[in-house]
Protein backbone atom coordinates (compact mmCIF):
# COMPACT_ATOMS: atom_id res chain seq x y z
CA UNK A 1 0.00 0.00 0.00
CA UNK A 2 1.77 3.19 -1.27
CA UNK A 3 1.18 6.26 1.40
CA UNK A 4 -1.58 7.92 0.48
CA UNK A 5 -3.79 4.79 0.23
CA UNK A 6 -2.82 4.34 3.98
CA UNK A 7 -3.86 7.98 4.70
CA UNK A 8 -7.31 7.56 2.84
CA UNK A 9 -7.56 3.89 4.62
CA UNK A 10 -9.01 2.94 8.07
CA UNK A 11 -7.11 1.55 10.97
CA UNK A 12 -7.56 -1.29 12.19
CA UNK A 13 -11.14 -1.85 14.45
CA UNK A 14 -11.57 2.19 13.46
CA UNK A 15 -15.15 3.03 11.85
CA UNK A 16 -15.17 3.76 8.12
CA UNK A 17 -16.69 6.97 8.82
CA UNK A 18 -13.32 8.23 10.42
CA UNK A 19 -11.63 7.57 7.02
CA UNK A 20 -14.11 10.89 5.74
CA UNK A 21 -13.25 12.91 8.46
CA UNK A 22 -13.22 16.31 7.35
CA UNK A 23 -10.42 17.58 9.14
CA UNK A 24 -12.85 19.91 11.46
CA UNK A 25 -12.38 19.70 14.88
CA UNK A 26 -16.20 20.40 15.32
CA UNK A 27 -18.04 19.82 12.21
CA UNK A 28 -21.64 19.95 13.41
CA UNK A 29 -20.54 23.35 15.29
CA UNK A 30 -19.27 24.55 12.01
CA UNK A 31 -22.11 23.39 9.24
CA UNK A 32 -24.51 25.56 12.35
CA UNK A 33 -22.10 28.57 11.87
CA UNK A 34 -22.24 28.52 8.37
CA UNK A 35 -26.01 27.89 8.15
CA UNK A 36 -26.34 30.80 10.84
CA UNK A 37 -23.90 33.33 8.81
CA UNK A 38 -25.98 32.83 5.80
CA UNK A 39 -29.52 33.46 7.66
CA UNK A 40 -28.18 36.62 9.37
CA UNK A 41 -26.75 37.62 5.84
CA UNK A 42 -29.67 37.34 4.29
CA UNK A 43 -31.49 39.07 7.38
CA UNK A 44 -29.50 42.01 6.50
CA UNK A 45 -30.05 42.06 3.09
CA UNK A 46 -33.21 42.01 3.52
CA UNK A 47 -33.40 44.97 6.00
CA UNK A 48 -31.37 47.15 3.44
CA UNK A 49 -34.19 45.91 0.98
CA UNK A 50 -36.57 47.61 2.38
CA UNK A 51 -35.69 51.60 1.63
CA UNK A 52 -35.35 50.82 -2.05
CA UNK A 53 -38.74 49.12 -1.98
CA UNK A 54 -40.07 52.01 -0.23
CA UNK A 55 -39.43 53.74 -3.53
CA UNK A 56 -39.29 51.83 -5.95
CA UNK A 57 -42.66 49.73 -5.45
CA UNK A 58 -45.61 51.03 -6.28
CA UNK A 59 -48.93 49.93 -5.83
CA UNK A 60 -48.11 46.79 -3.55
CA UNK A 61 -45.43 48.76 -1.45
CA UNK A 62 -46.80 48.39 1.93
CA UNK A 63 -47.56 44.40 1.06
CA UNK A 64 -43.89 44.06 0.12
CA UNK A 65 -42.57 45.74 3.07
CA UNK A 66 -44.25 43.74 5.59
CA UNK A 67 -43.23 40.91 3.77
CA UNK A 68 -39.99 41.94 4.17
CA UNK A 69 -39.71 42.33 7.65
CA UNK A 70 -41.26 39.48 8.30
CA UNK A 71 -38.91 36.98 6.64
CA UNK A 72 -35.93 39.22 8.35
CA UNK A 73 -37.49 38.16 11.96
CA UNK A 74 -38.06 34.28 10.34
CA UNK A 75 -34.32 34.59 8.72
CA UNK A 76 -33.06 35.90 12.15
CA UNK A 77 -34.81 33.34 14.52
CA UNK A 78 -33.64 30.53 12.15
CA UNK A 79 -30.03 31.91 12.25
CA UNK A 80 -30.32 31.21 16.00
CA UNK A 81 -32.10 28.11 15.92
CA UNK A 82 -29.59 26.10 13.58
CA UNK A 83 -28.62 23.30 16.40
CA UNK A 84 -32.32 22.36 15.92
CA UNK A 85 -33.45 19.90 13.21
CA UNK A 86 -36.39 21.70 12.02
CA UNK A 87 -34.20 25.19 10.88
CA UNK A 88 -32.25 23.62 7.71
CA UNK A 89 -35.94 22.73 6.42
CA UNK A 90 -37.40 25.81 7.17
CA UNK A 91 -34.19 28.20 5.80
CA UNK A 92 -35.45 26.21 2.35
CA UNK A 93 -39.28 26.99 2.78
CA UNK A 94 -37.69 30.82 3.74
CA UNK A 95 -36.46 30.96 0.37
CA UNK A 96 -39.53 29.30 -1.78
CA UNK A 97 -41.24 31.71 0.17
CA UNK A 98 -39.42 34.98 -0.87
CA UNK A 99 -39.33 33.64 -4.37
CA UNK A 100 -43.45 33.57 -4.25
CA UNK A 101 -43.18 37.50 -2.62
CA UNK A 102 -41.75 37.91 -6.44
CA UNK A 103 -45.37 38.53 -6.78
CA UNK A 104 -45.72 41.47 -4.94
CA UNK A 105 -42.47 42.86 -6.51
CA UNK A 106 -39.46 41.46 -8.44
CA UNK A 107 -36.75 42.34 -6.10
CA UNK A 108 -37.84 40.05 -3.94
CA UNK A 109 -37.86 37.24 -5.99
CA UNK A 110 -33.94 38.38 -7.01
CA UNK A 111 -33.22 38.00 -3.16
CA UNK A 112 -34.94 34.65 -3.24
CA UNK A 113 -32.82 33.20 -5.86
CA UNK A 114 -29.48 34.66 -4.50
CA UNK A 115 -30.09 33.18 -0.87
CA UNK A 116 -31.71 30.17 -2.75
CA UNK A 117 -28.39 29.40 -4.61
CA UNK A 118 -26.46 30.19 -1.05
CA UNK A 119 -28.83 27.95 0.63
CA UNK A 120 -28.30 25.35 -2.13
CA UNK A 121 -24.99 25.06 -1.71
CA UNK A 122 -24.62 25.45 2.16
CA UNK A 123 -26.89 22.08 1.92
CA UNK A 124 -23.99 20.67 -0.47
CA UNK A 125 -21.35 21.32 2.13
CA UNK A 126 -23.64 20.19 4.93
CA UNK A 127 -23.92 17.16 2.76
CA UNK A 128 -20.35 16.80 2.90
CA UNK A 129 -18.71 17.35 5.63
CA UNK A 130 -21.65 15.75 8.22
CA UNK A 131 -21.94 12.74 5.07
Amino acid sequence: MTEPDKAAAPAEGEPAAAARSSGLRNPEAAVRGLGAGTMAMEAVVLLLAIAPLSVIAEERKGAAIIAVAVAVVVAIVLAGSMKRSWAWPAGAVLQVLLLAGGLLHWALAAIGVIFGLAWAYNYHVRRSILG
